[in-house]
This record gives structure tokens, sequence and C-alpha cells, in this order.
């Protein structure tokens, strides 16, 4: 019998052993990072192709765009306006600093790489960038060239004054127009810019507000006449203006460089840019506009891997291809010298020389105000209400100014220290 059980046993093992099939090793879920933005449709589907390359070439992360609603918690990656910059200072707390981000996900980032005027606004007291200037702009002065040759305008030399731009407003009223000229974010570009390019302060020694000085006086009293002439119509606080200039409506325009991706080849008539007139009776003038617009935010509460996955996208949009890919679909200031130059050689030239318009502006040394009037909502709204004011004719520009500023500094208080943390 024991030698029975050998010989089975001596059969059983001399048969093939066959192994158990492994089981399938789970995908890894690709880490999902929400990019929380206020875009418009147009301005949002511009932006979808990109989001998508990106998505196609990292399998591992995927980016996806999410419309923000007023007082919605902080997403992994957030695009904030020039006009929320400071309700998100405020918060500050909730942002990890961009330099950080990248530090952990062991991703280098150099932020002297990025233009000068762009980073400006979005560094700490070390130059450590918080933020990413990612869709920035300048203002700069539109033109109808239709409208132009209607007035007996030379629409291939528009003015590069305040005194021409005068001139030429008076002929589009005598030729019929009921718009001659127009402004979009009146803040941003009759306070703020305005002051910059003629070297104007818009703040005092201690960081205060200051723009009721005797340019800031002189510009908005002129504005004043030219809105009781017909020569300026007002057409609200935000972009309004803009679509009344792309309807053919006006002759002439002030408002974001970037607006020039829309207007060109998407008009019923020939639009042309130059840059933003200037006081040539203003010693030093002109000096450089402002760069504003959208930056990219990120929560301070992320996973580990959202922190990598956030830095591959960071790293992605800092590179030249996306940058003129912006460039296109927004109209936006490349970030960086080697963006810029690629832009030169890939870009038409319809698109080459809005962008070349806005980039001249910005060659200027002057200082970037401490604190800027478009940039913290609540005084913002204190400054436009003020000048409606002076367009309504119930206040003379020196009263409006005034009161602007000592109300704006009033509100500011409670802001201003946490600016100051930052930078």
């Amino acid at each position: 019998m024991s030698r029975l059980f050998l010989l089975a046993g001596s059969a059983v093992l001399a048969l093939p052993v066959w192994a158990a099939p492994a089981k399938a090793a789970k995908p890894v879920e690709p880490v999902t990072i929400a990019l929380s933005h206020r875009l418009d449709e147009v301005q949002a589907e511009r932006l979808e192709p990109l989001v998508d390359k990106f998505n196609a070439q990292h399998k591992d992360v995927q980016v996806t765009l999410v419309r923000r609603a007023e007082g919605d918690a902080p997403r992994q990656i957030n695009l904030v306006t020039r006009d929320e910059y400071a309700r998100f200072m405020e918060h500050k707390a909730s942002f990890k600093p961009l330099h950080q981000v990248m530090r952990d996900a062991k991703v280098s980032l150099d932020s002297s790489k990025l233009a000068h005027e762009l980073r400006d606004s979005l560094v700490d007291r070390k130059g450590q960038l918080y933020a990413l200037p990612v869709a920035f702009s300048t203002p700069v002065l539109y033109i109808n060239k239709d409208a132009f040759r209607k007035a007996g305008l030379d629409p291939e030399s528009p003015p590069k004054t305040w005194a021409d731009t005068q001139d030429a407003a008076g002929k589009l009223v005598a030729a019929g127009s009921e718009c001659a000229y127009t402004t979009s974010w009146p803040a941003w570009v009759l306070i703020d810019n305005i002051s910059a390019w003629n070297g104007a302060d818009v703040n005092d020694a201690k960081g205060g507000l200051a723009f009721n000085g005797l340019l800031q006086i002189k510009h908005v009293a002129m504005m004043a006449t030219w809105y009781k002439s017909n020569y300026f119509s007002y057409f609200g606080r935000r972009d309004e203006a803009d679509r009344r200039f792309a309807n053919g409506e006006c002759g002439m325009l002030t408002s974001s460089s970037s607006l020039y991706a829309t207007l060109s080849g998407n008009t019923s008539f020939e639009v042309g840019v130059a840059s933003l007139p200037y006081h040539d009776d203003v010693r030093g003038a002109p000096q450089n506009t402002l760069a504003d617009g959208a930056s990219l935010w990120v929560a301070g509460n992320l996973k580990p891997a959202e922190t990598k996955g956030v830095a591959k996208f960071i790293n992605y949009v800092l590179g030249p291809e996306v940058q003129i890919g912006m460039t296109l679909a927004g109209g936006f200031l490349p970030m960086t010298s080697v963006a810029r130059t690629a832009a030169g050689s890939q870009l038409k030239k319809e698109d080459l020389d809005g962008l070349q318009v806005a980039l001249d502006q910005l060659k200027g040394k002057a200082a970037a105000p401490f604190v800027r009037v478009s940039q913290v909502e609540s005084v913002r709204r204190i400054v436009e209400e003020e000048l409606e004011s002076v367009w309504a004719n119930r206040k003379p520009a020196k009263e409006a100014l005034d009161h602007a500023v000592q109300r704006g500094n009033a509100v500011l208080k409670t802001v201003l220290s946490k600016v100051q943390a930052v930078r």
C-alpha cells in the first residue's frame, strides 16, 4: 500500500504545473485638476484647445475648465482677473505661492525669464512669483479706418497725442459720427494708464492714492468737454464700448490690446491699432503703460499628486508655442523673451502689428505704481462713480478726483496691509 502511495505521489509530481493567471494591473487614474475661471463663453472656447492639447500630452493629469461663481471656494488652479486681484490678495492664506508649488513638485521655475512688466505686480519682497501673469495686456488706441476716410482723415496716420485725438474727433463728428471716441474700463485706462504713460503719480510716498494731480485733473476735464461736445461717448464701466466699436458705431476706442485678436478680420470695417495717445505738453511723456490682466493662482491645500499635476500645467503654459497660441487666441502678451522672439517669426503680419504696439508701450523704465486703482474693486467703483459725476456735469474734475482719492483711501486701509505683506 505504501508503494502505491509513493507511485501515485511520483505521478502527481510528474504532472506539469500550470500557474494561476496573474491579475491585470489596475490602471492608474489620472489626477484631475480643475481650472476655475470667470471667462465668457467666447473666451472659454478659445482656451479649450490649449487645455485639450495639454490633456492629450499628459495622460496622468487631466485639466478641466470650471466656471467660477461669486463666492465659490478656490479650486486647484484659479484664473484671477484684474478686478478680482485685491479680493484674492485679501485671502492669500488660501493660496500657495507659485514658486513654492514648483519647488515642492521639483520643477524648475526661473521667474527672471518673465518680462519684468508682467511679473512686477505678482512677486513678493524677494522677487519670487506667487502667481503667473498668464493673460496680460495693456491699453491701446483702435481706429475705424473706414470712418477716418469718410471724415477726410489719413487712416495710416492715427492720432499720437490727445491734441491730435481731439482734432480727429472733431472731424469725425463733422462727418456725421455719433460716437467719435469711447473707452472701455475707464478707471484702468483714464486713471492708471494715462497717469503712467504721462509720468504722473497714482500713489503718494506712503502708498496711498494720489491720482488727483494736475495731469489727471487736466485729462478728466478734457474728457468732460469732449462729452459735452459729443466727441466722447460713455458706455459704462466695463467693455460695452468694445462692442459698440466692433459694430462700427465709433471712430476711436481705447481698450485692451488683447481685443485686437477679436477685432482683426471680424468686423465689417478695417481696424487700425496705434499707441495710447499722450499729452505732448507734459515733460518726459510718453513713458510706459501698465500690463495687467488675468493670473493663475494655486490653492494651498493640494495633495502631492495634485501639486505635481499643477506644476506640469504651469510648465506647459510657459512653453513658447503655448504662449504664441494664447496670443493668437486671446491677443495676450507672451510672457518670456523666448516666446516674444518666436512670435516675431511665427505670427502673421496683422497679428504681429497689434502685438508690437503693445510691447513698444511697455519698454519704459518708470516704476510700477504700488497700488493700481483698477486692481482694488471697491476703489475702482468709487473712481468710476466720481468720473460719472463729471460726465453728468454734477462735479468739476478736480472736486470729483479729490473726492475719489479721499473715499478710496478710506477703503484702501482695509486691504493695504495685506498687499504689503506679500510684496
